[in-house]
């Protein structure tokens, strides 16, 4: 499949057309950015590991009954994908607490809740990606009823089945940041990326931060951070 047209670029990803119009093609990039683009870098390795990782777990959420936009790796850095409309809502599960939960509510991180939660945000750089309910997605018409029910249902079955799975490579699923889109005939699907850009990930010895955040809070050893999260997740093939 071949790249035509570049669509669009954003902070961490490309995305091109191709010959078939119901296919698109990503491209990682290195690219970081964090504080909603105010704080600017590159992470060396980045866009291979994001792009390797999260199509690994879409094939594994795919195998566990959730429908994502995933076809085909093509090659490190790039992934053919089916092409969908962004439903403008980021979908936020927390398992910890940790990061803007923990400023919010002005608690320690760490907190390991009796339940999962789940917020969402307004899709919005202009607006900085404000919370909002589901009452507020109505309003703006962002999507049905049905549908918000179909994204919560889909956003918990992924939490449900990527904590397990990340436990068993002895990391936590602190919280992470999901997308969906619209298919043509208008099915819901998972879209976007699940990698350390997204998520949080903490050693669960250690509680060692294995994420975006050490770019974020200057930790250092970012780079590490996210070859540590390729190693564990592709450990069955070294």
């Amino acid at each position: 499949m071949e790249k035509t047209v570049q669509l669009y670029e954003g902070k961490a990803k490309k995305v091109f057309a191709t010959d078939d119009p119901e296919r698109v093609i990503v491209s990682y990039k290195d690219d970081a950015t964090a504080f909603d683009g105010t704080k600017k870098g590159t992470i060396a390795g980045k866009g291979t590991v994001n792009n390797r990782m999260s199509n690994r777990l879409m094939q594994l959420l795919e195998l566990q009954g959730v429908p994502t936009h995933y076809v085909e790796e093509l090659n490190e850095r790039e992934t053919v994908v089916k092409k969908v409309s962004i439903v403008p809502l980021e979908v936020i599960i927390r398992n910890i607490s940790a990061g803007s939960f923990a400023k919010r509510f002005g608690v320690e991180e760490g907190i390991v809740f009796p339940e999962p939660t789940i917020e969402f945000s307004y899709k919005n750089d202009a607006l900085h990606d404000p919370l909002m309910n589901a009452y507020h997605a109505r309003a703006l018409s962002l999507a049905t009823w049905e549908e918000l029910e179909q994204i919560k249902s889909m956003a918990f079955r992924v939490n449900e089945v990527l904590k397990a799975y990340f436990l068993s490579l002895n990391v936590k699923l602190v919280d992470f940041k999901l997308e969906f889109g619209r298919l043509g005939d208008g099915k819901i699907v998972l879209a976007d990326e699940i990698s350390p850009d997204t998520c949080r990930f903490w050693d669960a010895d250690t509680n060692e931060k294995l994420d975006k955040d050490r770019f974020r809070r200057d930790l250092g050893g970012v780079e590490d951070a996210y070859q540590e999260m390729l190693r564990r997740v592709f450990h069955d093939e070294t």
